[in-house]
């Protein structure tokens, strides 16, 4: 079961939705997977290069083009579950990178 929140005229409303495909847990995975990597890129000063090719306001075709490169090579760099996983996770990732672009370009976020 999911927690989610709908948000009325400042009231915030509890629901439980049932979740076919585990996603809360699924989501977990992802975001260790975010937060793993953090200590594996490399930074010049503590600016990732996403930072530098996003600042340069190439992070649109940046996150893209990562996206398509992993769906691409999906099950064809790794044979196991963890392998296939990694990309999958890749993939998330660059897609909520991408999703923060968008927002920051039209101040939502």
């Amino acid at each position: 079961m999911a927690l989610f929140c709908l948000c009325d005229l400042g009231h915030i409303e509890e629901l439980r939705l049932a979740l076919k495909f585990k996603e809360e847990q699924v989501l977990a995975r992802v975001s260790e997977y975010i937060n793993s990597t953090y200590s594996k890129h490399y930074a010049q000063g503590g600016i990732q290069a996403t930072e530098f090719i996003n600042a340069a306001g190439y992070g649109e075709g940046f996150c893209l083009g990562n996206i398509i490169k992993y769906a691409q090579r999906f099950g064809k760099k790794g044979i196991t579950v963890a392998e296939k996983e990694k990309d999958l996770f890749k993939i998330i990732h660059y897609a909520v990178i991408l999703l923060h672009e968008l927002e920051q370009k039209n101040k939502k976020f």
